[in-house]
Parts: structure tokens; sequence; C-alpha cells
């Protein structure tokens, strides 16, 4: 069989060349295109649900939040498995579909089937889901630096400015915030206070929600020109709360101010973030979406955080804590570097032992198109560039130079000895 491909091949050149360049041009099509990564996603194919229900134990959050939920997701094409984790005032269901499914029409069927189990949940629930990334996702961390600013005061630009913007950076699924404090506006009801005006505690919070919006009213016509008119209510300081009227107490307005404390404060903290043991710093993760290449999500995240810097008060700056594009360009050189030495080794010694450079150079061709042929099939099949595919690429060099040295010394052996018989017979 094999001596048939090697007459075929000699017979047929011009085919045998025709092979070589659409495996050039496939390999270095293949190269381009394929996703870059340092590590292997060997994560399952799963959609996250995420529902938060604040205030409730982990039974309450099993019985009317996972139950329901878990129940009415059954039934959905293609799912391998469905888990779940109750837990204080949160839950979390992890919908597992079949390797071969795509992620977005996972997440569509989820998200039809959430539309009809959002009925058997309390009201003002609502599930959500996770992000359209994976557990290797976390490709870029950044924090904000700023002298003179505290930690709420960086928070709230990561929050409302630096997140917005990396957010439509092509690839990137989401920017979660991490560090720092959470501006809130806090009511600190006295109930004695309560029991002595006689207000109930629920036309409290219904007040505070009722003066929190704008309402809208008719067209007034007058002078022939009319104009629109509109109820200003949106709460914009804490004088706005303390005025909030929440009933009367002997024909005199009573305001939230004369049963509660009013303040400037900061959401409920369950952990810290230090860089270094130096202190706690603010700052954001950048989550690579499903299927990217993580090489050109963070150089598109670096160009951005460059646009964004602009804009950012004067002394704050970034400061990258980790970039995972590090370990990628590592890895794509310690390739190239095993590819060249393995290259300069085949030749000497083919050059040496043989004293034939075109034996040598025939061993060469066979390293650079087993390559190419590599990342061609790493391409069809979705398998990503990173440590294991290179490393294996690397390692299988050594490999496909034996058969081409076995070849050419073989080759180079029988013209000799045919040379040498013709020289006898003569």
């Amino acid at each position: 069989m094999i001596e048939k491909i090697v007459s075929w091949s000699i017979r047929n050149r011009f085919f045998v060349w025709l092979g070589i360049i659409l495996v050039v041009v496939g390999g270095f099509y293949s190269i381009k295109e394929t996703p870059v990564d340092a590590l292997p996603d060997l994560s399952e194919n799963q959609v996250i649900i995420y529902t938060e229900y604040m205030g409730r134990n982990p039974k309450i959050m099993e019985d009317q939040i996972t139950y329901p939920l878990v129940s009415n997701l059954q039934g959905i094409p293609k799912i391998n498995s469905i888990r779940a984790a109750s837990m204080f005032g949160m839950s979390f269901i992890f919908v597992v579909f079949e390797d071969d499914v795509d992620v977005y029409w996972a997440r569509t069927r989820v998200l039809e089937r959430l539309n009809y189990a959002q009925r058997f949940l309390p009201q003002g629930v609502t599930p959500t889901l996770g992000p359209d990334g994976t557990g290797l996702g976390h490709v870029f961390w950044y924090t904000l630096e700023g002298d003179g600013y505290n930690l709420g005061e960086l928070r709230a630009l990561q929050d409302w400015y630096v997140k917005f913007a990396l957010q439509n950076v092509e690839g990137v699924s989401e920017v979660a915030s991490f560090g720092g404090f959470q501006k809130q506006y806090q009511v600190t009801i006295d109930p004695h206070k309560l029991v002595y005006y006689g207000v109930p505690l629920m036309d409290v919070t219904r007040a505070v929600a009722a003066n929190n919006r704008d309402v809208g009213g008719s067209l007034y016509e007058m002078n022939a020109t009319s104009y629109l008119v509109r109820g200003l209510g949106y709460i914009a300081s804490l004088e706005d709360i303390k005025e909030i009227s929440i009933g009367t107490y002997k024909s005199i307005p009573i305001r939230l101010s004369d049963v509660a404390d009013v303040q400037m404060g900061t959401d409920l903290r369950l952990g810290i973030t230090e860089e270094n043991g130096e202190g706690e710093v603010v700052g954001g993760i950048v989550v690579m979406r499903f299927g990217e290449n993580a090489k050109d999500v963070i150089e598109r995240a670096k160009v951005k955080m460059e646009e964004v810097a602009r804009g950012l008060p004067a002394g704050v700056k970034f400061k990258t804590a980790y970039d995972r594009s590090d370990l990628i360009l590592a890895s794509i050189n310690t390739l190239t570097e095993a590819l060249w030495q393995m290259i300069l080794i085949v030749s000497i010694v083919v050059i040496l032992f043989l004293f034939s450079f075109r034996s040598g150079m025939v061993a060469i061709v066979c390293i650079l198109l087993s390559v190419l042929i590599g990342f061609i099939l790493m391409r069809l099949f979705g398998v990503t560039s990173n440590i294991m595919s290179l490393g294996g690429i690397a390692l299988a060099i050594g490999d496909v130079v034996d058969p081409a040295i076995v070849m050419a010394e073989n080759a180079y052996r029988s013209l000799t000895k045919r040379v040498l018989n013709n020289e006898i017979d003569g």
C-alpha cells in the first residue's frame, strides 16, 4: 500500500505540490483562527440560574425557590443533569447539557421554561441566568488606584463608569466588580416612635416606595400652547428621604425623620479584597464569553482600558492584577522554541551523517507540514491552542522526525547501492 502511494506521488508531482500548498494555506489559516488560551477548558456545558430572595433561610429557599424551578425545568431536551444548591437568601441551579449542544440554544430553552416556572415563585422574585462564560473565563483582573480617594468612591467609579465601558468590548461576557463599599441610603426605624405615633411599619415602607418615582400627567393648554405636566418625585438626597410624609398625628404631618434615622451607609460586606497584604483594593474581573479567543479578548480589553483611563479622575489609574496573556504567550513561545530547536538538531544530524542537504530539507519539511496538519485538525475538532495541545505538538515533533530521517537515510542508502552496482557491472 505504501509502495503504491509513493509510486503515485512520484508520477503525479503536480497533485502532491497542490496538496502541500493547500496544507500550508489551511494550516496558517487555522493558526490564525484557532482560539488561544493558557489552559484547556474542561468545564461542563451548563447554564446557571441565580435567584435572590434575601432574608430567607436555606429551608425556605429550597421549598419556595429551588424545588419549583428544578421540577419545572425537567423535560428540556438534551439535558444530562440538573443540580441545585440553596443557601441563605440565594439559590443556584446548574442545568448541565450534552457536550455537543450549542450554549446559546441551551440558554434559550432554559429561558423559555423559566417564563413558565416563574408563576410558581413568590411575588417579586425573579430568577436570572448567569453569564455565558465558563469557570476558566476569568482572563483579566485589574484594580483601581487613586491617592485621596476612599474605597467607596473607587467602587462607585468602578460600578458606574469602568464596568459599563468594558462590558462593551467584543468577547466580554461580564465585568464583575470586587472590593470597596457599595453606597446605600439607610433608614433605621425606631419602633418605639412608631408605636407612639400609631404608624404601622408597612405604611412607612409604602410611603418610601411611593415617593421615589415620577408621575406623568396630561397636556395643559394655555394661550394656544400645550404644556406637558409631570410630577418630579425621584429621591436625590438625604433631605428628600427625611421629608417623606408617612401619616398624621393630631392633624400634624409625620415625616420619616420623626420616626427614623436617615443616613448614607454601605451595603453589608461578606468579605474583603486585599492585594499583596498591603490593604484593601477595588477592581474588576473581565469574564470571557464562551468559545472566544482569550488572547484577543485580553488585547481588546487593554485597548479599551486605555480609552477609559483618559476619562478617570485625576490621580486614578489602572493596575493589572492578573493577565493570562502572559501565560498564553509563554506557551506559544515554548512551542516556537521547541520547533526551531528540533529543526536545527535534525538538520545538523542529517547533514553530518548523510552529508546531504536535500535529505535534511525533507525532514524539516515533514516537521513543518505535520505541525500545520495538526493545527488544521485542531480547528476542525474545536480544540483550542493551550498548554496541553501545544505541548502535545512539541512532544510529537520527536516522533515525526524519526520516520523522516529513516526514510531519507533508506532512500540515500538505496541510491548509493544502486550507483555502486552500476559501477561494478560497468
